[in-house]
């Protein structure tokens, strides 16, 4: 049976936190054998360090593997994969997990290398890989964050670092609500521990954190994105694939049932709430099964051009056209190597901001 509980832990003591989240749920009882593979399944979408707001920190990850391997763990993995356009490896680099794992002699898998086993369910066939099914304890430790086509990031969509880039540009193709909420009854962490330290709320590539100062765990990922969906002050409705989710048998959205448990009090003030600010600019946009690493490179375009006062003297009224829905068609005005038909773009995968505000500064 499902333990209800969300545990919470706020301060600014990341490795210890950790310790306490995890020994507060008694971790070291619910994994099988002391011989069990246990995997860690962080946040590294971009090649980018967590005080950014869009990556997991790596305390967490330390925290989480010292208090494995003091209660007698030894067979521990990280195995993550990030977004299309980026590599993982170099996220590796950047955030010093090759020196993790050779202090606590861990192995780092990057999925993107990775064997994969076919999946079919609810009609949607994908690629998962065979090391995240290998195991036998999955921890999912994802950065509650901001998302610019999902309104919100945290325990479900997480998974999709779990899945080979031809899957993951599937998962876009056909809108990433029913397939976030398929992939869950497949992949199924045995716990979830959030990264509430800094996320963005805004955007999932960072570059804007807010400062929050807090850990949750919880075993339900659909409870656990119910709850943050409540802290950032959003509906079920505004993020589809909770609820379908749910309606999948995936978990539950019902708070109601669950119990909060506070292990200290808050160390900041009230949660701020998203300002939607990609919601505001993807007015300029007309997306079309657009792959999360081009679109966000646009809305980063359109939000530094807005911050120079170029976005309201834009010559053109026409959206600007992104995604693999555009393939083989003509339009005026395209970005990304899907709408290389553009009359004017930027013909590239993934298009640069930077080349994104040029062309459309010149227009």
């Amino acid at each position: 049976m499902s333990d209800k509980t969300i545990r919470i832990i706020y301060g600014s003591d990341i490795i210890n936190n950790t310790k306490a989240l995890l020994s507060s749920y008694q971790i070291e009882t619910k994994i099988p054998s002391h011989d069990a593979k246990i995997g860690l399944k962080p946040n590294l979408v971009v090649a980018t360090t967590p005080d950014t707001g869009a990556t997991t920190h790596t305390q967490i990850i330390c925290g989480v593997i010292e208090y494995l391997q003091e209660k007698g763990f030894k067979n521990i993995s990280i195995i993550e994969g990030a977004w299309v356009g980026d590599s993982t490896q170099r996220g590796f680099q950047i955030n010093g997990y090759d020196q993790i794992s050779k202090k606590y002699n861990v192995a780092l898998i990057d999925t993107k290398k990775d064997e994969y086993n076919k999946h079919t369910a609810y009609g949607i066939t994908m690629e998962i890989s065979k090391s995240i099914e290998n195991l036998d304890y999955l921890i999912n430790l994802p950065v509650l964050k901001g998302h610019c086509q999902t309104y919100m990031t945290c325990a479900m969509k997480n998974l999709k670092g779990c899945l080979s880039d031809r899957s993951k540009r599937m998962f876009h193709s056909l809108g990433l609500v029913k397939p976030i909420s398929v992939l869950n009854t497949i992949v199924k962490p045995n716990i979830t521990l959030v990264d509430g330290i800094c996320g963005d709320l805004d955007f999932e590539e960072g570059g804007t954190p807010t400062l929050m100062e807090r850990l949750f765990l919880a075993e339900d990922p659909v409870l656990m994105d119910t709850y943050a969906a409540s802290l950032l002050g959003f509906s079920l409705d505004a993020i589809g694939y909770i609820k379908l989710g749910e309606s999948l048998k995936a978990g539950s959205t019902n708070l109601k049932e669950s119990t909060i448990l506070e292990l200290n009090q808050p160390t900041t003030s009230a949660l701020a709430k998203p300002t939607n600010y990609a919601s505001r600019l993807s007015n300029f946009t007309a997306p079309s099964s657009a792959c999360s690493c081009c679109y966000a490179n646009l809305i980063h375009a359109l939000k530094r051009m807005e911050d120079k006062g170029t976005l309201s003297s834009l010559k053109t009224k026409e959206k600007i056209a992104i995604g693999q829905g555009y393939k083989g068609k003509e339009m005026d005005l395209g970005v990304g190597l899907c709408c290389s038909k553009a009359k004017h773009g930027v013909i590239a995968c993934p298009p640069q901001a930077k080349d994104i505000i040029k062309m459309l500064e010149e227009l």
